[in-house]
């Protein structure tokens, strides 16, 4: 049995778009709609009247439509009642074409589909870990100028999403907002870390001196000025949709620019810092799509229906067992664990220094039952290890809750990569959505269980008091020292 559906025009009492009523009238099969013209969204179950909504761009108040009881009931193609009506208003996003360079798509011509895509993951995991190795021992300035780089990508992916999403509608400047926003928020957080880690630098210079104490006014003064020109943008029938990307922009930033900027921050305490933690969430990564790829059976998240508990677990114990062996290899080096300094003299970084008490091998008793496993009474380790544990853990556990998060946003646009700069692999947001939240994480580990006052700071606030006020401090901690006993030793080992 077949069906016409005869729709009429009535006035939508809501205003932002035309509304259809739907009849359903059994008719002849016939092979094709008539009149060219059929609803944009359609529920259909038994003879009943509907309601549909249809875009202004089918502008006729009557249109003749038909079609199978297959079809009636969506039994294949369409979506449920709820799927429609979540992914209505929301247009599709280009999927982006496969860049797989040629000579990999000869290669691995005689392979499934599968099979293909393992060995194209693979090889470019490898080139990419190639890669890494290089711009560290390129040193922390590469490291801090690629993290720009990796964070630029990663905004233009997803605004390009927006961009592509809205573009029919002509939104005035918002890609140009969009990047200014991006500028005013980078002027912002490098100002601070300038300020924070370059200070006797920007005490030198005339310009940067007064760049720094100016330079929060002058952030706000930028981003007002942004904010000024979105709202002189807004255009009558767009408001909602541009107040969605002004949001959409915001949070946007927030999630890349700010979390980017802590990366930098865990640098500058040590390149282990950067580095293990990193390698953590890549080796969860590898670890996790091997065991799936090769043992997975059980689904462990409808978002992402490729990731199984087998991948997840066996991810886990791996990505532990490394965080222990690469912590033991780097912690023996300085130039891993030095805070990343910058030297006056030579306006340079440095990395060199005596390491802390968590880079020193110490004996650690073992508990009875490993006792009896391994016939050790005590084991040698840094105590960084122990803190890698942790690490780990939470790569492990947590970090890919920022892939799920990611895979969420993709399933929302039906696009399956941010975009297809890696072959296999996706965007560069792609490979960074769990770093991120691993990021901001290694950050407040560091200042809640490993980072004490910083006194670069305190010296900095000092010179900023004026001459009366550093001379009373420097009197009371006189006072201090000397009821302390520590003075006169410091005098007498000034003196030799």
């Amino acid at each position: 049995m077949s069906y016409k559906w005869a729709v009429a025009k009535e006035k939508n009492i809501l205003g932002n778009a035309d509304l259809y009523l739907l009849y359903e009238i059994p008719v002849k099969p016939k092979s094709h709609m008539e009149d060219g013209c059929h609803p944009s969204l359609f529920f259909c179950v038994g003879l009943q009247l509907y309601l549909c909504q249809k875009s202004a761009s089918h502008a006729s108040s009557v249109c003749v439509c038909q079609g199978s009881d297959s079809e009636l009931k969506g039994e294949k193609d369409v979506p449920s009642d709820g799927e429609a009506k979540a992914d209505s208003g929301v247009p599709d996003v280009p999927a982006p074409a496969d860049d797989t360079p040629e000579v990999l798509n000869k290669a691995l011509s005689g392979l499934s589909s599968r099979w293909k895509n393992w060995w194209v993951r693979g090889i470019l995991t490898l080139a990419m870990i190639s890669f890494f190795f290089l711009i560290i021992y390129l040193g922390p300035i590469v490291l801090m100028m690629i993290v720009l780089i990796v964070q630029i990508k990663c905004f233009q992916e997803i605004i390009t999403i927006g961009y592509s999403v809205y573009h029919s509608y002509h939104l005035p400047w918002f890609r140009t907002l969009s990047w200014y926003f991006l500028l005013c928020v980078n002027y912002f957080f490098y100002g601070e870390t300038v300020t924070d880690y370059f200070f006797s630098l920007v005490q030198r210079e005339e310009p940067l001196r007064i760049l720094s104490k100016y330079h929060r006014f002058i952030s706000f003064a930028l981003y007002l000025t942004g904010f000024c020109m979105f709202v002189l943008s807004l255009v009558k029938k767009h408001y909602r949709l541009q107040f969605y990307m002004f949001g959409w922009t915001h949070v946007t930033l927030l999630i890349v620019v700010t979390q980017s900027h802590l990366i930098i921050h865990n640098l500058f305490e040590g390149m282990i810092w950067f580095i293990v933690p990193i390698s953590c969430v890549i080796c969860n990564d590898i670890m996790a799509y091997m065991f799936g790829f090769f043992f997975g059976r059980t689904p462990l998240i409808k978002l992402s229906p490729k990731k199984t508990w087998e991948g997840f677990i066996g991810g886990l114990f791996s990505t532990i067992v490394f965080g222990i062996m690469f912590s033991y290899l780097l912690a023996g080096y300085r130039y891993f664990v030095c805070p990343v300094e910058f030297n006056n003299d030579s306006n340079s970084f440095q990395v060199d220094c005596e390491p802390s008490d968590l880079f020193q091998l110490q004996d650690y008793a073992l508990p009875a039952v490993l006792e009896s496993f391994t016939g050790w009474s005590t084991v040698r380790l840094y105590p960084f290890q122990i803190h890698s544990i942790a690490l780990s853990s939470f790569a492990s556990i947590v970090g890919p809750f920022g892939g799920f998060f990611a895979s969420g946003f993709k399933r929302a646009f039906k696009i399956k990569d941010f975009a297809n700069t890696i072959p296999g692999h996706g965007g560069i947001m792609d490979r960074f959505d769990c770093q991120y939240l691993m990021a901001t994480f290694v950050n407040v580990y560091i200042a809640s269980f490993i980072r004490g006052p910083n006194p670069s700071k305190v010296i900095q606030q000092l010179l900023a008091l004026r001459i009366d006020q550093q001379l009373h401090i420097f009197n009371s901690l006189k006072t201090h020292l000397t009821e302390k006993g520590l003075l006169p030793a410091l005098e007498e080992a000034a003196a030799a």
